[in-house]
């Protein structure tokens, strides 16, 4: 498990997207999957990308899918279970959030999805081109301080990443409870050619998706009155 000591806030400052790695005390359980399960489910990417990404899976799937930052993993587990076929690739490089995916994961047998623990962008990288059906970024952290939103992860070369591994027609879906990243993420996909906003109606960016589980997250964003918004860009 990653050590909470001073790599952990070095690398806060090192480029990445992400803040803390670690907050409260893994329990027992979570420490033992941890240590246990999590090593067959991590990819590796030091070694090249096959170009038949269904060899990572333990089940046979034809096609994949990624969510970035999947908190505590209750989308991408819902969403896993709803689409047996699907491969799934998860990020979160926050050590309760991995441990709470592993526990639903144990607890479901879910053999269809595979993890990542550092920089999405790293592994958006390492993802073979037009490989992908969807992209999510649920919720990210939105940076509020004007001098931090270099580190928002909605910028023009992460866009590009997205881009290069959606194929066309795929998939790129943005949640956020901040108005002014929903702005953000609007200007910066319209000013982005690979990508086309779907909205029609304002029911089609307030309603959530449809079969949305929901999220703690999002539940406490709606308890403290703000309003999420749920955006969906096609990948020209």
């Amino acid at each position: 498990m990653p050590p909470a000591g001073p790599e952990d806030r070095a690398e806060r400052f090192a480029g990445n997207f992400y803040g803390r790695r670690k907050a409260k005390p893994l329990k027992p359980v979570q420490q033992q999957l941890y240590e246990s399960l999590l090593p067959h489910l991590l990819i590796d990417t030091s070694m090249p990308a096959a170009e038949g990404l269904g060899g990572l899976f333990g089940t046979s799937v034809t096609g994949f899918r990624l969510e970035i930052g999947f908190g505590g993993g209750e989308h991408l587990v819902h969403e896993a279970r709803s689409n047996p076929k699907t491969g799934f690739f998860g990020v979160e490089p926050f050590v309760n959030g991995m441990a709470k995916v592993l526990t639903l994961i144990d607890e479901y047998n879910l053999a269809n999805i595979r993890l990542f623990h550092e920089d999405a962008a790293r592994l958006l990288d390492w993802l073979p081109g037009a490989s992908l059906s969807h992209v999510d970024l649920l919720y990210p952290d939105p940076w509020p301080k004007k001098r931090h939103w270099k580190r928002r992860f909605v910028s023009a070369n992460n866009l590009d990443r997205i881009a290069r591994v959606l194929k066309p027609g795929g998939q790129f879906r943005f949640a956020s409870d901040i108005g002014h990243y929903i702005n953000w993420t609007l200007i910066h996909c319209h000013d982005h050619p690979a990508f086309e906003w779907t909205a029609e109606t304002s029911k089609d960016w307030s309603d959530p998706w449809e079969g949305w589980p929901g999220t703690r997250y999002e539940a406490k964003a709606i308890r403290e009155g703000r309003t999420p918004a749920y955006l969906t860009f096609i990948r020209v």
